[in-house]
Parts: structure tokens; sequence; C-alpha cells
């Protein structure tokens, strides 16, 4: 009885995803546990693996389908017991016993016409690199990397591992195409035109369908502004001691801890310690009541090619600056290579994303339902400020804090803004606040 393949649990308030690669052609053997097919979710990409060995009879969804937990994506047929053969017309004579050929042989009359001698066999040609390698680019590329292969053309089967690699990824796709891994992919060849007769440049257009991820973003935000009263407070912060305290520590804490001293891991302690103060930022409203959350899990915004994704640091009030910033690294590394897990991204009470690594100078963040706060942080540049009744030059950054105005007061909103503001001014009180 053929073993079907299932779409497993997601996660959770994941109920649906997208085929995005089947590893697998029907015909082709599985073992148990290889991977068959990849599913797309608005989370993190899914590797749906087989239980048995045996063979993939019949693939029932196609890539790009979107499907829910439980539907089946496929059947595979057990293979009969007993030994196979392997592939090649010469099967059976290698399973005769020697004993029969030899036998075979004494038989043979002594006299018997000559035989007219076979032509000999041409000497086999040596193999190519791409042959004598074992594995291409295509059985272990990312779903984002194929993407981006198909986009531009290019034949991930004909491109050979140049190491044992775990992953080809979406960077080694565009360096592909950029020409700069020595491999350049097949050019369509453009029909000549007359020299005498100039021609308009063609107007292209693409059809990209997006993905599960991307569509979901789009929902989401959409639906963040239509069920959520939300408003945007601003302020601007003086960097300066933050400044001088990261170069005074810069070489020791990455020597101490391996990782550099970053800006989020202030702002993280700042925000834990305004949440304490303004409890109702940290809230999620459902129905007629507000749930007031007394831990503080933080996401993260971090960039990733489909998207920004939230991790989330969870008990934020109990990390240390240094267990922040290795967090931060490792969330932007699992970002990058796709291999955010949903527990990475599960919850959080409370989002800070940074405009500012891209050069934002100001902008309006949207919030993360159901969470009723997020807090924007933009690029740091040099201005001039009125201090003491002097101009001065400082690194300034504006900082933009978004709530939703069901729950959250407007002047709760300003108060919080400043609380922040006065803790990053004068980073040693969050050694106390913290």
């Amino acid at each position: 009885m053929p073993t079907k393949i299932v779409v497993p649990e997601l996660g959770e308030s994941v109920l649906e995803a997208t085929v995005g690669h089947w590893r697998k052609k029907e015909g082709d053997r599985v073992s148990p546990g290889e991977v068959v097919v990849e599913l797309e979710t608005d989370k993190v990409d899914l590797e749906v693996g087989a239980e048995q060995a045996g063979v993939l009879a019949r693939i029932e969804r196609k890539e790009g389908e979107d499907v829910r937990i439980g539907d089946v994506l496929g059947l595979i047929e057990e293979l009969p017991p007993g030994p196979q053969p392997s592939n090649g017309s010469g099967a059976q004579a290698q399973s005769a016993p020697a004993s029969a050929i030899s036998q075979a042989e004494i038989s043979e009359p002594a006299q018997t016409a000559p035989q007219k001698p076979a032509p000999p066999e041409p000497a086999p040609q040596p193999k190519t690199t791409a042959e004598a390698r074992s594995r291409t680019a295509e059985e272990v590329s990312t779903p984002s990397a194929r993407r981006f292969a198909r986009e531009k053309g290019l034949d991930l089967t004909q491109v050979p591992l140049a190491d044992s690699a775990a992953r080809f990824t979406r960077q080694d796709a565009e360096r592909l195409a950029s020409g700069s891994s020595g491999a350049a992919p097949a050019v369509r060849a453009i029909p000549s035109v007359p020299t005498q007769a100039p021609q308009i440049p063609p107007r292209h257009e693409e059809r990209i369908r997006m993905s599960r991820r991307r569509m979901t973003i789009a929902q989401r935000l959409v639906e963040a502004q239509h069920t959520a009263a939300m408003l945007t407070t601003f302020n601007e912060i003086d960097m300066s001691a933050v400044v001088e305290l990261r170069k005074r520590q810069k070489e020791a804490f990455k020597e101490k801890y391996g990782v550099n001293l970053g800006i989020t891991s202030f702002f993280v302690k700042a925000c834990v310690a305004a949440l304490k103060q303004f409890p109702r930022l940290n809230a999620e409203v459902q129905g007629d009541e507000m749930i007031l959350k007394h831990y503080y899990d933080i996401g993260v915004a971090v960039g990733a090619e489909e998207g920004l994704v939230v991790p989330v640091l969870r008990d934020a009030d109990c990390l240390s600056f240094a267990e922040i910033e290795i967090a931060v690294k490792e969330y932007a590394r699992k970002a990058r290579e796709g291999s955010l897990t949903l527990a990475d991204l599960r919850g959080g009470t409370f989002s800070i994303t940074n405009g500012g690594v891209f050069g934002s100078l100001l902008s309006t963040p949207i919030l993360n339902p159901p969470q009723v706060g997020i807090l924007g942080l933009h690029k740091i540049e040099e201005r001039p400020v009125a201090v003491q009744g002097q101009i001065v030059v400082r690194p300034m950054m504006y900082v933009a804090l978004s709530y939703d105005h069901r729950i959250v007061d407007g002047l709760e909103a300003v108060q919080f803004l400043a609380r922040v503001k006065g803790l990053v001014e004068d980073p040693g009180t969050l050694l106390i606040e913290s």
C-alpha cells in the first residue's frame, strides 16, 4: 500500500503553505528521512522528508500550489523484496553465477569455426569536471536561490559544487549570475537587426509570482492599518555617550565575547526599562480586553531575501549586553541562510526595527500584530544642535514610536519615547534600570 506524503504541522498560527520545489521526480527512489519536497510558509521554508524507502510514485500537488495541513503532496510505493537490478542491460549477466559461466565455457566444442573478432570498444573518455562531481547546485539550493535562478535564466543542474558546501544560497546564485564564479550562464542569442534601420529598444516587463512570505507580509501590513488605531510619535536622541562608550569598550568587548558591541543592545535594554514603567505598550488587545504581559520578549527585525523577519529575544530583561548582541548576530546569519525556525519567530511582546542600517533618516514603522508598540531606529547623522546656548555638532538619531491608540494614550507614548531617549543618552543608568 502506498505511503502518503502529507503537509505536516506548520507551527503556531500557520495554516497554509506553498509547494516550493520538488527535490525528487516521479519514479525516483527515496530513502527514509531523505528530503523529497520543500514548502514555503509566511515565516520559514520547511523540508518534508520520506517516511520510508521506496519510489516516488506520484506527485499530487505541483510547485506553486497552495496547500493546508494534512493535504497529500505525493505517494511513495514500497520497493519489492529482494535485490533490485542495477541500471543498465548487463544486470542479468552480472547476476549469473561464475560457476555456470565456467561450465558453459568447458562444455563448448573444441573445434568450432573461428569467430570474427569484435571491433575494439573505443577507450572511455575521461569525465569532465562537472561529470566527476557528485552533486550539483540544484540539489542543495535554497528556495530563494532557485527563484533567483529562474528569474535570471540560470540552470543550476549544470553548476557543479566547488566543495562540499551544505547549501547553495541566493548570494551564490548572484555571484554566478555576475560571472564571478567562473561559470557563465547560457545567454539567449539576440537576432541581428539591419544596421541601416535604427531600432527602438523593446519595453520589457516581468510577471513574477509573489512568494508565500511576501504575500503574507503584504496582508498583515494592510491588516495592521485597518484593525489598529495606529499613530506615530517622534523624538531625536543624542548618541554621543553611546558612540563614545562603544569606542572605549570596542576592542575589550570583542576580545572577551567574540562579537561587536552594537547599538541594538542599548535600545533593547532601554525599551525593557521603559516598558516596565509603561506596561500598556507591552500588551495585546483581545476583544474588549487588554492583556498586560509581565514578561519581555523583544522582536528585533532583520533583513531577509523575501522581506523583513522579526525573530524574538526571549526574556530580554534577563539578557546581558553580550547575550543580546550574540543572539542578534546569530539571527542575522540564519536570516541570510534561510534557516530561521518557527520557534525563532513565534510570539513577541514589543518590536524594534532599525532602518538606519540601510540609510533611512526617518520613517514610520508599522505595528507587528498583535503587538501594540514598535520602535523605529534610524541613521546616526552628525547635525548642529544647541547645547547650553552653544551650537555644537553631535551624532543624532531620529526615533519613531508607532502605537495602537485603542489602549495606548498619546501622553503615554510620548513619555515612553522620552524615557528611552533619557536612558540611551545616559547609558550608565541602564545598569541600574535593567
